[in-house]
C-alpha cells in the first residue's frame, strides 16, 4: 500500500514540475488557438458580409438591366468586378457586360468582359459557358481559329450540341465544309443539349447549306391523336 501511495505522489510531483517547466508553452497554444477560433469566426463573418454585398450589387445591376439603363448597368458591373473580383457575382456581371457589348456592336469590349469571366470563373460548367460565348464572338471578328481553340478546350460533354454547333460555323469561315457538315450533325443528335430538332430550324438550314440534310428519323415527332372508343 505504501509503495503504491509513495508511485502516486511521485507522479503528481512529475505532473506538476511538468506543468511548471512547460506552463509558458501551454498558455502560448491557448491563446493561439482562441485566437484561431476568433480570426476563423472573423474571417467567416466577413465572408458572409462580402457576399451579402456583392449580391446586393448584383441585384442592382439587374434592376438597371431591366429597366433598360445599360450605362448604369455597365457601371455597376465595373464596381462589382473591382470590388468583389473573387465572387461569381462578379463573373456574372462580366457576362452581363458582354451582352451589352455586343448590343451595341463593341466585340472588342465584349472579348475582354468575357476574358476576365473566364479567368475568373471558379465553377467548371460557367467556364464552359463564357468560352462557348467568347467562341461566338470570335467568330463574330472573324477569327474562326480562335474559336475552334476556345471550342476544343471546353471538357467534353459540356454543352455538346452548342460546342458541335459552334465549331461548325468556325469550319464554315474556314472553308471546311466536310467538317462543318460532322459538326452539324453531331449537335442534331444531342437534343437534350440545346440543338433545334424541328424542321426548319436554323441549324437545319446550316446543315443544308454545307450539303448536308436531316435524318429521316429527325424533325419533331408529333404523337398521333388517339381514336374516341366505339
Amino acid at each position: 500500500m505504501s509503495f503504491d501511495v509513495l508511485d502516486e505522489h511521485e507522479q503528481g510531483e512529475l505532473v506538476q514540475k511538468w506543468l511548471r517547466e512547460n506552463a509558458a508553452a501551454i498558455a502560448a497554444g491557448i491563446a493561439l488557438g482562441l485566437v484561431l477560433i476568433f480570426g476563423w469566426r472573423q474571417w467567416n463573418s466577413h465572408q458572409a458580409s462580402q457576399n451579402e454585398a456583392a449580391a446586393s450589387r448584383y441585384q442592382a445591376l439587374a434592376d438597371a438591366v431591366e429597366a433598360k439603363k445599360p450605362d448604369d448597368a455597365l457601371q455597376v458591373a465595373e464596381t462589382l468586378r473591382t470590388e468583389f473580383p473573387k465572387s461569381t457575382y462578379a463573373v456574372l456581371a462580366a457576362l452581363q457586360q458582354a451582352e451589352i457589348a455586343v448590343g451595341k456592336n463593341d466585340l472588342a469590349g465584349a472579348a475582354s468582359a468575357l476574358d476576365w469571366a473566364r479567368e475568373h470563373a471558379r465553377d467548371d460548367s460557367l467556364g464552359a459557358l463564357i468560352a462557348l460565348r467568347s467562341a461566338r464572338v470570335k467568330l463574330a471578328q472573324g477569327d474562326a481559329d480562335a474559336a475552334l481553340k476556345l471550342v476544343d478546350g471546353v471538357p467534353k460533354g459540356s454543352y455538346t450540341a452548342t460546342a458541335a454547333e459552334i465549331r461548325g460555323d468556325a469550319y464554315v469561315k474556314l472553308g471546311r465544309a466536310d467538317d462543318a457538315r460532322k459538326a452539324y450533325e453531331e449537335a442534331l443528335a444531342n437534343p437534350a443539349n440545346g440543338a433545334m430538332m424541328m424542321p426548319g430550324s436554323v441549324l437545319e438550314m446550316k446543315l443544308e447549306d454545307v450539303g448536308g440534310s436531316m435524318p429521316a428519323t429527325g424533325g419533331l415527332v408529333v404523337p398521333a391523336m388517339e381514336k374516341p372508343a366505339s
